[in-house]
């Protein structure tokens, strides 16, 4: 009799439907990706300014340092350590928060995303970080003024939409 390891990627049995739509439901209310934010925040007029408050704030929970080196427009600076003393002077508790920090090898912006979620602010994680807003190809801050890069064809598409 010949004993066959088992498939890795069934050894553990998918979910069903139901705890598969429960599961992705609740992943979609905490996490946000780094196109729907910059969708969220690129509703422009005729003449190139924003119109319109995307219903959202998005918070960089980095250092200066960082921060300086590169920053989402419009973002709010706000470092993790200074959230609990801090988060009511530059926040409005009425008004989601996107929280972000390096990449995903960081879990700055989740340790962010909980300290605003204990203050009992509403709060999503935006997935890849600033490292994935550059990679995409999304403008962005630095102490030097605005800049952007072409977007990296491993993260995002170089040409056309994603269609996700």
């Amino acid at each position: 009799m010949t004993m066959t390891a088992p498939d890795p990627v069934l050894r553990v049995p998918p979910a069903s439907p139901a705890e598969a739509a429960a599961h992705f439901r609740a992943s979609l209310r905490l996490y946000a990706d780094v196109s729907d934010v910059a969708a969220g925040l690129a509703a422009e007029g005729d003449s190139g300014s924003v119109v319109r408050d995307p219903g959202f704030v998005v918070l960089d929970s980095r250092s200066t340092e960082s921060w300086d080196q590169g920053h989402v427009p419009g973002a709010v600076h706000l470092p993790t350590a200074l959230i609990a003393e801090r988060a009511g002077d530059v926040l409005d508790r009425s008004v989601p928060v996107v929280t972000y920090c390096w990449g995903p090898g960081c879990n700055g912006a989740t340790r962010a995303a909980l300290a605003l979620a204990e203050l009992g602010y509403q709060v999503k994680e935006m997935l890849g970080g600033f490292e994935y807003w550059v990679r995409e190809g999304f403008a962005y801050e630095t102490l030097r003024g605005p800049e952007r890069r072409e977007p990296d064809g491993l993260t995002a598409p170089v040409a056309g939409a994603c269609g996700c």
